[in-house]
């Protein structure tokens, strides 16, 4: 009667893989098993997109202009000797307008006279994660007063997926081999797996906080640390039964 019921339920497993692997002929010659599982596999990222820019205002669009426009060229100048290329470099957005009246409205009428006009420039800057925050303070330094978000990506993140895939296969394999051996049969070669990469996933590693800076003169770059980043698979694999 167990024997029966084992082999129904084989059956009955056989018959839903399947419906994901239709070149499969499921009969009493061709048992299998189809499992569906989970993994992931994370990596420390090792490149950054660094977001910088400006915010500067004046009391007319001829002032603020002159002053975004040295802020700017000073900007790509710092980013040049520190040897980031041009290719590295890529304009998001600039603009040059009237100051909205919200913005100024807790301000005295002098400080208002003088922020009628707003200048604003943003860029993006890729490179390694290493380099983030040596270019970041280099930047700011250089009159970047609205800069430091960070995109953490990874150099190859097909590798990281692949990882992941292989993990979620290998512990597929496992579960397989525990149901046969429940069935009281013998896990055969694998017939059929198809992957289904998920959503990558970014971890905040905290920063040490601010470094001191031993002179006066010289400010140290911020503590910043690459984020790690978790890829998931989800595998279907079908196995046959002896």
């Amino acid at each position: 009667m167990l024997k029966r019921i084992s082999m129904a339920l084989v059956i009955f497993v056989a018959a839903t893989a399947a419906a994901h692997a239709q070149t499969l002929q499921v009969s009493q010659t061709n048992r299998t098993i189809e499992v569906t599982v989970s993994a992931s596999a994370s990596q420390m990222a090792d490149r950054a997109v660094l977001h910088i820019g400006y915010i500067l205002y004046g009391p007319t669009s001829k002032d603020v202009y002159a002053k975004a426009s040295e802020t700017s060229n000073a900007i790509a100048a710092a980013l040049q000797k520190a040897g980031i290329a041009r290719d590295q470099i890529q304009s998001v957005s600039q603009s040059v307008r009237e100051t909205q009246s919200y913005e100024n409205q807790n301000l005295t009428p002098e400080q208002k006279a003088q922020r009628q006009y707003r200048a604003e420039q943003t860029w993006t800057v890729r490179l390694p994660a290493k380099d983030a925050a040596r270019i970041l303070n280099l930047a700011v330094g250089a009159g970047a007063n609205n800069s430091g978000a960070i995109d953490w990506q990874l150099s190859d993140p097909n590798a990281l997926e692949a990882q992941a895939a292989a993990k979620a296969l290998l512990k597929g394999k496992q579960i397989a081999a525990a149901m046969a051996k429940g069935l009281a049969v013998t896990l055969g070669p694998l017939l059929y797996a198809s992957n289904q990469a998920q959503q990558r996933i970014i971890y905040p590693i905290m920063a040490g906080g601010l470094m001191q800076a031993e002179a006066k003169t010289e400010i140290k770059p911020l503590a910043i640390n690459p984020q790690r980043i978790s890829q998931s698979a989800t595998i279907h694999a079908i196995f046959a039964i002896q």
